[in-house]
């Protein structure tokens, strides 16, 4: 009996520590995820901010019927600035594509540039890129104050910009439709507030 006690016992000590053990992995953990938190589109300053009306632009479309980008509509615009001696712009093709696919039933995707025409037409040709809206227009970057590249700005159905910055993965690119979701300015913003707050508390 002395050694079944004696089992139990251990048993019971070992669960435990197993718990404290779970408790501080799980803790650790939380912190790490804190640390290497995905970074959102990192957003430049300059130009409309979030949450203003957007400039209203009507454009040439290169590959169909013109684009109007700010005016409502029917639903958000992702207008996505480019260029075709880009090489992120042209890893973040596939994505855009996917995103499209994916959430097209609440947003449509502008490509946007600006240059020498026929140097776009054989980019489009190349990257078989008919099936986007796509633009150029020098006003069009200039009214968003587009420094570099890829860029995306988001603007809900009622012309309001809902989120902008420099893209340079799928995770900084979806980070906009997160905070379009979540209502806020920028994913970035959203954590650089709740580290303050915890670190005032």
């Amino acid at each position: 009996m002395t050694t079944i006690y004696f089992i139990l016992a251990f048993l019971f000590l070992a669960v435990i520590g197993l718990g404290v053990a779970f408790f501080v992995l799980a803790r650790q953990i939380g912190i790490l995820y804190e640390r290497i938190a995905p970074m959102g589109a990192l957003v430049n300053e300059s130009g409309p901010k979030v949450g203003e009306q957007s400039p209203r632009f009507a454009l040439a479309n290169l590959t169909g019927e013109p684009v109007h980008v700010g005016t409502p509509t029917d639903r958000a615009t992702l207008v996505f600035f480019l260029s075709p001696t880009c090489p992120v712009c042209k890893k973040l093709l596939p994505i855009l594509r996917s995103v499209r696919d994916s959430e097209g039933d609440w947003m449509r995707i502008v490509l946007a540039s600006d240059g020498d025409e026929a140097k776009h037409q054989r980019f489009i040709n190349h990257a078989k890129l008919h099936d986007f809206p796509y633009v150029v227009s020098t006003e069009l970057g200039l009214g968003y104050r587009v420094a570099r590249l890829p860029y995306a700005v988001l603007i809900d159905r009622n012309g309001r910009i809902r989120g902008k910055g420099l893209v340079n993965s799928r995770e900084q690119l979806e980070s906009l439709f997160n905070a379009h979701d979540m209502g806020i300015g920028s994913i970035q913003g959203y954590l650089d507030a709740s580290q303050s707050s915890s670190a005032q508390g």
